[in-house]
């Protein structure tokens, strides 16, 4: 049985349209559930998983289940989590409710998202004083994507601003998002057929840095 993970915005669709023949060509792989088995991994930190499932479905995905996406936020909670980390967080609203449950109060880290209407002066100088005045302070970067595509073209993703971050403070990043392996290699673990073998793992997706030399780097095979 091969693993695929496959990536979304970009790949399969644009805002709230299915890229050329995306729905009947996905939906011929879902009819092999003995053959292929799919994960859907993902950047996008606009938006919870559960709209981002809610937008696949939108855009004619009516048959993907959300426990089909792995997403770069899901995978920063865990990291999180793990370290008792009290955040400020850099998202979008309706990226939020993937946070519901974390302690934000009193912040010990930096956490950069997707977030264009939280990208403002006094927001920033807060995380650049954060960073800079606690030592032990971490910088963490969900991805740091230098652009996304819209239904306008090319916009500013994360990562002018975690470079921002880091040159004011002197601080690295963590990243925790594609093309790190550690991602991939969570991504395939949520499978819960996948037999550990990368040869039978592809990677499916758009963007050569994140994507096809992230794959590369970590061992699936891979279609661009």
């Amino acid at each position: 049985m091969r693993s695929i993970l496959i990536d979304l915005s970009g790949t399969l669709h644009i805002e709230d349209l299915a890229t050329t023949g995306a729905v009947q060509s996905l939906r011929l792989l879902y009819s092999q559930p003995d053959k292929f088995q799919l994960k859907f991994v993902t950047n996008t930190t606009k938006e919870s998983s559960r709209c981002l499932h809610q937008r696949l479905v939108r855009c004619g995905f009516d048959y993907v289940k959300q426990s089909d996406i792995f997403s770069s936020l899901s995978a920063a909670r865990r990291l999180i989590q793990q370290k008792n980390l009290r955040p400020m967080l850099f998202l979008e609203d309706e990226a939020m409710e993937d946070f519901k449950d974390i302690d934000t109060s009193n912040p010990n880290c930096v956490v950069i998202g997707l977030a264009p209407s939280k990208f403002d002066f006094q927001d920033m100088n807060t995380a650049f004083k954060l960073l800079l005045h606690n030592h032990e302070a971490e910088l963490i970067a969900i991805h740091k994507g230098r652009y996304y595509m819209t239904g306008e073209g090319m916009s500013l993703g994360p990562g002018p601003y975690v470079e921002c971050l880091q040159f004011a403070t002197g601080k690295r990043a963590t990243v925790v998002g594609k093309p790190k392996p550690e991602f991939f290699r969570q991504a395939l673990a949520s499978i819960n057929s996948y037999n550990q073998d990368l040869d039978q793992a592809v990677m499916v997706g758009d963007d050569v840095r994140d994507d096809v030399l992230g794959a590369i780097n970590f061992g699936p095979r891979l279609f661009w």
